[in-house]
């Protein structure tokens, strides 16, 4: 079941939240609304990948 939530919160993730990684985002110049979507995301491959 915690499975199958966070693969579903990572493809939700993948449509809505931008990329960082493809923009080149230089993570000490960051905002904190970006840092906190950077961290949610960080969070849900972390969850999916220790199960």
């Amino acid at each position: 079941m915690k499975t199958i939530l966070f693969k579903l919160l990572a493809l939700l993730n993948r449509i809505f939240l931008p990329n960082y990684t493809k923009r080149r985002l230089d993570l000490s110049k960051a905002s904190k609304i970006q840092m906190i979507i950077f961290g949610w995301k960080l969070y849900v491959t972390k969850q999916i990948i220790n199960q």
